[in-house]
């Protein structure tokens, strides 16, 4: 790969560590699903043992997955991650669709939903009015895109402080939880029939919808290569680590849901870990917990805005058309490609804030276009293998092909179920056509960006 063309300006720097690492992917992926999605998986399984063993599934799942991508990372660090991935295995009209796909839809709408997060738990600490959750997720971006303008280094010791804060949070819901013995009762009201009707089959398919959506996040790892001071093994690590850690924690969590409330208690809740608070802590303990889901989701943001962007970086350095988003500044952040993407993150807002549920029109938003690239990244793996790679000595994924086509099969799986929920909602449908026409409004974009003849090497 030649050096960028000149006039970029300053260029990545290998400044982030392992643990640094391991705390961005703890904290992408800790923050926003397990305060959301144990509730919905629960009204989706048949007992206690399947609803637990599923989530054990969601962590095996996503370390093959990360094995899959530690062999892509470690073989091509990049600051471009799954962009230049698929633009390495598939072409340039390929990595553009998905840059413009994650400028547009992936990334922003996943800082968006994230967004709603902190503001519905926001909202019950200190409520600004009827738009409270929006005005506090419009808030969010801004102030968290600030915070990655000023430089990587502020950026990651936040994220470091606040994925401590979040471990912290998360054990305390876990010690509540384990040591509670109320009975179940006086949790939450008895399951209706619909409710008990639904859960009658082991599991259904919307349960690892959401099981995946709760691990979603560790991919994200890929776009901190070129910043990691030892690309080639520091992947690897971090991954692995990040995921059994994840794992753990999510265990312990939904075990001490399921002690405090019961599948039944946990199907009726609309918000699991206050209703747990509640119970074992009273109102106050439901305040702390509102506190430490804020926290939580902030955590989860700043990895998001901080990881984002980078794709936008990438997808400026090779398109004379989206020029001016390839510039690294010398602070130590692509400052352009943030506010751009910021930008389009408050539209995503705007636009959320007129339907029921923001946190659900954005899930939908979002979940077609990422599955189908996860997909085709996953497939750009038997592509690449037989390229040669930049490291010399490259990690690679144990047990192949099985490994990649386990995964591969995953996603096929996730893309189809997805779909179908996403088309379902009524009214957050709306959220995925408009996510399906952003997608495809990027295809006159790339012709007219491969049109302007200033496409780069690289």
């Amino acid at each position: 790969m030649t050096a960028p063309a000149t006039g970029q300006g300053a260029q990545p720097r290998p400044s982030l560590t392992q643990a640094d690492a391991v705390a961005m992917i703890v904290g992408i992926v800790i923050g926003v699903g397990i305060f959301k999605a144990p509730s919905i998986v629960a009204g989706n399984v048949g007992s206690e043992g399947v609803f637990l063993a599923l989530w054990v599934a969601g962590g095996v799942m996503s370390l093959l997955g990360a094995l899959c991508y530690a062999e892509l990372g470690s073989a091509y660090p990049n600051a471009g991650g799954e962009y230049f991935f698929l633009r390495r295995a598939y072409g340039d009209w390929l990595g553009f669709l998905f840059a413009w796909a994650r400028m547009t839809v992936i990334q922003t709408g996943a800082i968006a939903a994230i967004a709603f997060v902190v503001g519905d738990y926001a909202t019950q600490i200190l409520s600004l009015g009827a738009k409270s959750p929006a005005l506090y997720a419009a808030l969010a971006v801004v102030v968290i895109t600030w915070l990655n303008i000023i430089g990587t280094t502020q950026s990651k010791w936040a994220q470091n402080i606040l994925t401590l804060v979040l471990a912290l949070a998360v054990l305390g819901v876990v010690v509540a939880g384990i040591s509670a013995t109320p009975p179940v009762a006086a949790a939450v009201p008895a399951v209706a029939p619909a409710v008990a009707d639904k859960a009658a089959p082991l599991f259904s398919g919307l349960a690892l919808i959401f099981i995946l959506l709760t691990y979603g996040g560790w991919n994200e790892a890929a776009y901190l290569t070129a910043e990691m001071r030892d690309s080639r093994r520091g992947i690897v690590r971090a991954l692995i680590i990040g995921i059994l850690i994840i794992t753990a924690l999510y265990l312990l969590l939904n075990y001490a849901y399921l002690n405090a409330l019961g599948l039944a208690g946990m199907r009726e809740s609309k918000a699991v870990a206050t209703d747990l608070m509640k119970v074992t802590w009273g109102a106050g303990g439901a305040l702390v917990l509102g506190a430490a889901v804020v926290a939580a989701a902030l955590s989860t943001l700043n990895a998001t805005i901080f990881t984002g962007a980078r794709t936008n970086y990438a997808l400026g350095r090779d398109f004379a058309l989206f020029g001016g988003l390839g510039k690294w500044h010398e602070r130590g952040a692509p400052v352009n490609a943030l506010l751009l993407q910021g930008a389009i993150a408050l539209l995503l807002v705007l636009l959320a804030s007129f339907t029921p549920d923001g946190f659900q029109t954005m899930v939908a938003y979002t979940a077609p276009a990422f599955w189908l690239f996860f997909l085709l990244t996953a497939l750009s793996l038997f592509v690449l293998r037989r390229q040669p790679p930049v490291n010399a000595e490259p990690f690679r994924v144990p047990l192949y092909p099985v490994t990649p086509v386990l995964f591969c099969a995953m996603c096929a799986y996730m893309l189809y179920a997805s779909f179908n929920y996403a088309m379902s909602l009524d009214p957050g449908s709306i959220g995925a056509i408009v996510g399906i026409a952003m997608l495809c409004a990027g295809i006159p974009v790339m012709l007219v960006a491969r049109g302007t003849g200033g496409q780069k090497v690289l």
